[in-house]
Parts: structure tokens; C-alpha cells; sequence
């Protein structure tokens, strides 16, 4: 797990673990990331399953609770089967759209 700061974003690339082990990982040093919009690159997996994805809808129902922007990237799941309640892009650059985009929501109070 590589964990890289960009502002108020935190990113976390998952090499070689498995997703389970990752969102352990995520979840027992939540209070490292709580303040800060995540992006979960998942870029470097090769073969990832909508039960790989589900397993971070937890973290990201409680991150999203606390006004905080939880993005997984990704390019190698079938994003029309993703569930609505988390969100998946394929780039880093849409997760760092998406989170632009949710933040002015925010100010807006939507």
C-alpha cells in the first residue's frame, strides 16, 4: 500500500495485496485518512470483481457520511455494474474531476 498527499486528497495504489487486505489495511489507519478526500488506485490489479468492489462500500458510506469524497480507480471492471452508492472511475484525473465537482456540491449545500 502507497500512500501519496496532494493537498486535501490522499491516494492509496494497492500493489500486491488483495482488495480484502487493502480496505483492512484502509480501515485500521482510518484516522490517518478521515480529513482528507480519498482516491483508491487500483490501477495496477490486473483482475478485479464487483465483490472486489463491494468490499469498500463500508469505508466509503462512512466516508461520504463525514462530507468527504471516496473515489476508486480503476479500468478493469464494467462501471454500468458498479452500484450507485459508490464511485468508480477509470483515470486518476476523473477521480480528481470528481471530487472537484462533489466539493462545489458541498459549498452548495446539495
Amino acid at each position: 500500500m502507497i500512500i501519496d498527499r496532494d493537498g486535501n486528497v490522499t491516494i492509496i495504489t494497492q500493489e500486491k495485496a488483495s482488495v480484502k487486505t487493502l480496505v483492512n489495511n484502509i480501515e485500521q489507519g482510518y484516522d490517518k485518512f478521515k480529513n482528507y478526500h480519498l482516491i483508491v488506485n487500483l490501477t495496477s490489479i490486473e483482475k478485479i470483481q464487483l465483490e472486489d468492489i463491494i468490499e469498500f462500500l463500508r469505508l466509503s458510506n462512512k466516508h461520504r457520511g463525514d462530507k468527504k469524497s471516496f473515489v476508486i480507480v480503476t479500468d478493469m471492471v464494467d462501471l454500468d455494474e458498479m452500484p450507485d452508492e459508490i464511485v468508480v472511475v477509470p483515470t486518476t484525473q476523473e477521480a480528481y474531476d470528481i471530487i472537484e465537482m462533489e466539493d462545489i456540491e458541498r459549498d452548495l449545500g446539495f
